[in-house]
């Protein structure tokens, strides 16, 4: 009964039996790897014994029809044998429907939200209650399964968000390291998370380990579905916490093919699925108190309220990755010097920087600050290195099997946004530097845009200010440090910034006032995460808490001492407490 609820409870289940036939080869588009490549469009299906308890399959949430949303694909050529990509024979995409998931209404959401708390049982439940060790090889486990299905998930990936194949491979590839990194920093006897050395003061004596929180809601964004939700999904699961996910309503599909591997590995109520409107299931499971913890990624808006909905704030663990507007600042001495090797490098670092998964990352470049003498020439070489991108449906693969460096965003919803932003700043005197940037291929229910270089943009612009998460490259012209100054120490946002330059004192004049605002200054390169092993961080409304292999483990625990007198150290009472709890067995015993 036990091992049927946990099925129950865990899973969608993996419903992609008809990725296999998705990913055939394409020899009428391009010469390319014949596993990699889809000819036909996945149809995703939920079977219902094995997504819910009786009690929630019952419902009219999961038993009516038009309770289901359908997932669409961000484009799709109309007729499949076309696979060019140059403007005069480029296809008409049309959309397809890929699978749907159930919306889930309040009283759907709230059951499981007390099977959690059954699961949690004040922290008596099967999972806080397991060693760290045996919860360290339950983890593995999950890794080592998702591992075995790493191309079914990045091909979701790749359909439903429009990711090209390498990078969505590269997501899961490096959740997985993520994971296991995270258990190796458990079993590194770190005196912060996991040691077996006793602490000695004076006459006091203590174990300390980390204990879990409770039950943590956590909530992943549509451009890192796996890699963002996973990377404080599997810390907190490791620390004895009890986690509910709320599906993100683009990019959620890839989280069925984790769910067989979760109620394969974890125990019975470790973990559990909602999917919906954020409106109908966030803020009823924040209102009843009974969350412990909050992992969110995504708008700081919904996070104020989904915070100021819990009836004790003060007992709540937040953690939140939010907006960004990071800057990137090119100096003086970058143009005046005879070595092109560093203007070039800035190019280079501007462009992965701004455009890398279509500008649709925190950590992508969204305003670039050029000196007034320099700005339109590099506005025009930025524009130059843009027209050389290939630009396409996220399998296609063009000269040099190279794949699409430009592909479709995943709804219409950010190609409104994205025009919005471009008639705005076109209405105050910016121009569009590069040929046909902002021109949206693919006829009119596409998502395929264009990147535009923007130029000048000024301080009255809307994409001055608003993150555009999107293929917008604005470039600022200035006259003076003080305008970066001011723009860093006046904006609402402070995950990070890049500088570019060599001169050493006007570098140091900018990190010097920066390190009270960003979390994280790059010298000479583009804004990123990695290493994994860093702390990544922000201030303002871009971040609370920080994320890393060692960092989320800390985030989601509380440290726990067993406290007693050096005149019991040694003694039988001690090692025999110490050889029969759960809670203070080794990690490497």
């Amino acid at each position: 009964m036990k091992h049927e609820m946990a099925l129950r409870t865990f899973a969608f289940i993996t419903v992609f039996a008809h990725l296999s036939s998705g990913i055939l080869a394409a020899e009428e588009c391009v010469q390319a790897s014949a596993s990699l490549l889809p000819t036909s469009v996945p149809d995703i299906k939920v079977p219902s014994d094995l997504w819910l308890p009786p009690s929630v399959v019952n419902t009219d949430d999961y038993k009516n029809a038009k309770n289901w949303k359908p997932v669409q694909v961000c484009g799709v050529p109309a007729d499949e044998k076309v696979c060019t990509t140059d403007d005069s024979s480029f296809p008409t995409l049309t959309k397809a429907t890929i699978g749907k998931v159930p919306q889930f209404s309040t009283p759907t959401t709230l059951d499981i939200l007390q099977q959690a708390v059954s699961a949690w049982n004040g922290g008596a439940g099967a999972w806080p209650q397991m060693s760290l060790a045996a919860r360290c090889e339950a983890v593995g486990k999950f890794l080592q399964l998702i591992e075995e299905s790493q191309n079914e998930l990045a091909t979701a990936l790749m359909w439903e968000i429009g990711k090209s194949w390498p990078d969505a491979l590269s997501e899961v590839t490096r959740t997985i390291q993520f994971g296991r990194a995270v258990i190796a920093a458990i079993q590194s006897n770190d005196p912060d998370i996991a040691s077996d050395e006793m602490l000695s003061s004076g006459s006091h004596r203590a174990w300390m380990r980390r204990a879990a929180i409770g039950i943590v809601l956590a909530l992943g964004p549509y451009n890192y579905p796996i890699n963002e939700t996973y990377a404080t999904l599997i810390p907190a699961l490791l620390m004895g916490n009890i986690c509910i996910l709320k599906i993100p309503t683009v990019g959620g599909l890839v989280h069925l093919l984790t769910m067989e591997a979760f109620s394969k590995a974890l125990p019975a109520g470790t973990i559990h699925f909602v999917a919906g409107s954020g409106r109908a299931t966030m803020p009823p499971m924040m209102k009843s108190g009974e969350i412990d913890a909050l992992a969110f990624i995504g708008g700081s808006g919904a996070a104020d309220e989904l915070i100021a909905s819990h009836p004790h704030p003060h007992r709540l663990k937040v953690f939140l990755q939010l907006e960004a507007n990071n800057m990137a600042i090119y100096l003086k001495d970058l143009f005046e010097s005879k070595d092109k090797v560093l203007l070039n490098n800035a190019l280079e670092q501007a462009i992965i920087g701004s455009l890398s998964y279509n500008g649709q990352r925190c950590t992508a470049l969204k305003v670039h600050f050029v000196p007034t003498a320099h700005a339109a020439a590099f506005a025009q070489q930025l524009a130059e290195r843009v027209a050389e991108m290939s630009v396409g449906l996220p399998w296609q693969q063009h000269a040099g099997d190279k794949y699409s460096k430009i592909t479709p965003l995943p709804t219409d919803k950010r190609i409104q946004y994205m025009q919005e932003l471009l008639q705005d700043a076109l209405a105050k005197g910016a121009k569009i530097v590069n040929p046909n940037g902002g021109e949206v291929l693919g006829g009119p229910e596409s998502t395929l845009m264009r990147p535009a270089v923007l130029f000048p943009v000024t301080s009255d612009m809307r994409i001055y200010v608003e993150e555009q998460f999107g293929p917008l490259v604005p470039v600022v012209p200035y006259d003076d440090l003080e305008t970066i100054k001011e723009f860093a120490r006046d904006g609402i946002y402070g995950q990070q910034a890049s500088i570019f330059g060599h001169d050493a004192a006007a570098v140091a004049s900018l990190v010097d006032p920066f390190s009270s605002v960003f979390g994280k200054i790059n010298l000479n390169r583009q804004c990123g995460r990695s290493p994994d092993e860093w702390p990544f961080s922000g201030r303002r409304s871009s971040a609370m808490g920080s994320m890393s292999v060692t960092h989320a483990l800390r985030e989601f625990s509380t440290p726990t001492l067993v406290s007693f007198g050096g005149d019991e150290e040694g003694s039988d009472f001690v090692q025999q407490v110490a050889a029969q709890s759960k809670f203070l067995q080794p990690v490497n015993p």
